[in-house]
C-alpha cells in the first residue's frame, strides 16, 4: 500500500542554520502519526516541505506517491490541515469563512460544511462572526475548513497550543473522532502527553534530525527491564542487590535492573536473608523521559 507520507533525505538550510536535516518520515495510511520535538527543532519547516509551500534543498517528500514539487496542486488531492495557526477573516461569520474556503476548493465542498461545523461542535455559533471566537473555536474552525476537502490525510500543526485544559481535551476528542473514521493525521507537538495520548506512531526530532521512529507502544516496551522493589529493610536489600548475579543499575528509592530470572532469584536470596517483599513493581519509561534522553543526547 502507498504510504501517505514518504519523506526521505529532507533538507532545509538557512544561511548558516540547518533547521531540517536529512529527515526520513513514513506515515502510513491509518495512522495517527505524533511528530515530536521542542520548539524550534523543525517540525513546523517539514511540514512546509511535506505541503510543497517551501521548497527543500535536498531529499523528496511524497502525499500517496505524489510530489508537491512535480505535480503542484494534483499531489495534495486528498489531503488537508494547517500549518501553524489557520487563518480567517475575522468580520464574517464562521459559516461564511467556510462557503469561501469551499468556493475555492470547488466540488462539492459546499455540500460538507454542515457536517463539517457539526463534527467540530461549531453549528450553534455558525453564523457568529469569528472576531467572537475562542482560540479553541478557530481552532476548529480551521479543521472544519480541512474537512471541506474530504481528506484521507490530515496534517494538524500545534493544534492545541494556546489552548486552556477544556480546549485542549476537546481538541483531542476530536482527533480520537476522526482517527476513528479512518482518516491518517500527522500531528506536530511538543506536548508529550498529547502525543501519547493520540498516537500509534512517533518520530522524534531533535535539532532538526530525527532521532527515533516507530511504534510508540515498541518504543516504551522496549525500556523494560527495570523494577522497584519495596522491603522491609531496603538498605540490606539493596546491598544484596548489588551482589546478586545479573542485578544492574540499583540506585536510590531501590530500583534496578534485570531480566525475569535474575530478579525471581534476587527475591528467593532476599526471602532467605529474612527480608520481607512487600511488593515487586515492574517499571517502564515514560515518553517524556524517553524523550529528553533522546533530545539531550542528539549531536549539536
Amino acid at each position: 500500500m502507498t504510504a501517505a507520507i514518504e519523506a526521505r533525505g529532507l533538507l532545509k538550510r538557512y544561511g548558516p542554520v540547518t533547521a531540517v536535516d536529512h529527515v526520513d518520515l513514513t506515515v502510513r495510511a491509518g495512522d495517527v502519526y505524533g511528530y515530536l520535538g521542542p520548539n524550534g527543532a523543525g517540525k513546523t519547516t517539514s511540514l512546509r516541505m511535506l505541503l510543497g509551500l517551501i521548497r527543500p534543498d535536498g531529499g523528496s517528500a511524497k502525499l500517496f506517491g505524489r510530489d508537491p514539487l512535480l505535480e503542484g496542486a494534483r499531489a495534495l488531492d486528498g489531503v488537508a490541515g494547517f500549518v501553524e495557526a489557520p487563518r480567517f477573516y475575522p468580520y464574517l461569520s464562521g459559516r461564511k469563512n467556510l462557503e469561501l474556503v469551499a468556493a475555492l476548493d470547488g466540488g462539492d465542498a459546499a455540500e460538507r460544511i454542515d457536517d463539517a461545523l457539526e463534527t467540530v461542535d461549531l453549528t450553534k455559533r455558525a453564523h457568529d462572526k469569528v472576531r467572537g471566537y475562542s482560540h479553541g473555536m478557530k481552532q476548529r474552525l480551521g479543521i472544519a475548513g480541512a474537512l471541506l476537502r474530504d481528506p484521507k490525510l490530515l496534517l494538524l500543526d500545534e493544534p492545541t497550543t494556546g489552548l486552556d485544559p477544556a480546549g485542549m481535551r476537546d481538541m483531542r476528542a476530536l482527533v480520537h473522532r476522526l482517527a476513528g473514521d479512518g482518516l491518517t493525521v500527522l500531528l506536530s507537538s511538543h506536548l508529550m502527553d498529547e502525543v501519547e495520548d493520540l498516537c500509534d506512531r512517533v518520530a522524534i526530532v531533535s535539532r532538526g534530525r530525527v532521532v527515533y521512529e516507530g511504534a510508540l507502544d515498541e518504543l516504551i516496551a522496549g525500556t523494560g527491564g527495570r523494577y522497584e522493589l519495596r522491603t522491609t529493610d531496603d538498605a540490606r536489600a539493596a546491598a544484596i542487590a548489588r551482589r546478586a548475579p545479573g542485578i544492574t543499575d540499583v540506585a536510590p528509592g531501590l530500583t534496578l535492573a534485570g531480566d525475569e530470572r535474575a530478579v525471581a532469584a534476587l527475591t528467593l536470596e532476599l526471602a532467605q536473608a529474612g527480608i520481607g517483599l512487600r511488593a515487586l513493581i515492574p517499571k517502564t519509561a515514560t515518553l517524556e523521559e524517553l524523550f529528553f534522553r533522546m533530545t539531550e543526547r542528539s549531536p549539536t
